[in-house]
């Protein structure tokens, strides 16, 4: 099977660099920037080295822009969203924010990347215990997550989707497990954003964290958090600075009433040339439509999988039609995976090992001349 030449993939293609080189199947680690998003970083650069702050309010007008922007990709308001640095911030926020007391614990899956596991394992100086539900190649059974809460579970932190081969977590399932347990549920939705739909308040999260290296096609240093409004009072912020309070910018007045929405997490100067990148990127994926890049990047993975398999590979990730996700993690007989990669680089074309296993992780702008050399390498011996 040919994956179908359309005008709206060979547009997104016409805007993705990197294809002028690169079979690129790593979105997973870290995505080649779009051309908007380089573009936003050139203007950015070359305003303020000719102009300085000169024109500081525009750049700072977008940052609201980029905020609104990021809201309506998870079905948030706009006060619900933080601009913020890294996956891993978010999730500080609400392990080193939320009132814990001796005895508390947090409830999570095995094998969590480790963004969403130390920030938790951090806490057990403070008498929090960390209970991981055991998992085989990520999948998760919701019946065991049920019964490894208790009265003295506050939080249940799981990943939207998992980075070694992609399984795809029933959000709303796990939400109502939470709740029922009178807990909160955090969400890592890193692998997920930008290919995948999501509503943060259909599903019921009361906290979510995702940069945009990835499958949005932003920089590193970029990403949003939510935090469901009426959770705002229930953290303790840190990070705190002039920007997170009500008269931000007004320097000869000391007022410490903190905003009243996420942006109270913002602290200090933003990552202006990053979070304009970032909104580049969402601009460009949000113009074409999350729900019709699902269906295409599926489309890819699935001519991929077909294709280990008619040569022999075994595919470790599930591909049910509700887990399935834009990481396939496999095997091949023959070779070492690390060898394999080494080989794949040298041909220009890019993948990654995790877990000992080959994974590839395309995007919507992949097309069917990228598959093909990636298998002119993998049949290669």
């Amino acid at each position: 099977m040919k994956l179908s030449s359309d005008s709206v993939w060979d547009a997104l293609r016409a805007q993705m660099p990197v294809t002028a080189k690169w079979a690129y199947f790593d979105h997973a680690a870290v995505a080649p920037l779009s051309l908007p998003a380089q573009q936003a970083l050139a203007d950015w650069s070359q305003d303020v080295a000719s102009s300085g702050d000169v024109n500081w309010t525009r750049w700072r007008k977008r940052i609201e822009e980029v905020r609104s922007i990021a809201a309506t990709m998870i079905g948030a308001d706009d006060a619900e969203i933080a601009l913020i640095r890294n996956t891993t911030e978010g999730v500080n926020f609400v392990a080193e924010g939320y009132p814990w007391q001796p005895g508390d614990n947090v409830v999570t899956p095995s094998g969590e990347f480790p963004t969403n596991l130390y920030a938790w394992l951090n806490l057990e100086s403070l008498g929090v215990e960390v209970r991981r539900i055991p998992t085989e190649n990520e999948r998760l059974d919701l019946q065991a997550l049920r019964d490894a809460c208790d009265s003295k579970t506050r939080i249940i932190t799981v990943s939207w989707i998992g980075f070694a081969t992609g399984w795809k977590n029933d959000l709303p399932t796990i939400a109502e497990i939470a709740h029922q347990a009178g807990a909160l549920l955090f969400v890592d939705a890193i692998q997920g954003l930008g290919v995948f739909p999501l509503n943060v308040h259909d599903c019921d999260i009361d906290f979510l964290a995702a940069d945009s290296h990835k499958w949005m096609l932003g920089p590193e240093g970029a990403g949003v958090f939510y935090i469901k409004q009426n959770h705002l009072d229930r953290l303790r912020p840190f990070g705190i600075g002039w920007n997170s309070v009500q008269n931000a910018g007004d320097y000869d007045h000391v007022d410490f009433t903190l905003t009243d929405s996420a942006a109270r997490y913002e602290g200090g100067s933003y990552n202006m040339a990053g979070v304009h990148a970032m909104g580049a990127s969402l601009s460009l994926l949000n113009g074409i439509g999350i729900d019709r890049i699902t269906p295409r990047l599926l489309d890819v993975t699935n001519e991929i999988c077909e294709r280990i398999e008619s040569i022999g590979g075994s595919i470790v990730s599930c591909r049910d039609e509700d887990r399935q996700s834009g990481i396939v993690a496999f095997n091949l007989s023959k070779g070492d995976h690390h060898e394999i990669r080494r080989r794949c680089l040298k041909h220009d074309v890019v993948l990654n090992v995790r877990a000992g296993r080959l994974r590839i992780s395309p995007h919507a702008y992949t097309n069917s001349d990228d598959v093909d050399r990636l298998f002119d390498v993998l049949e290669s011996r």
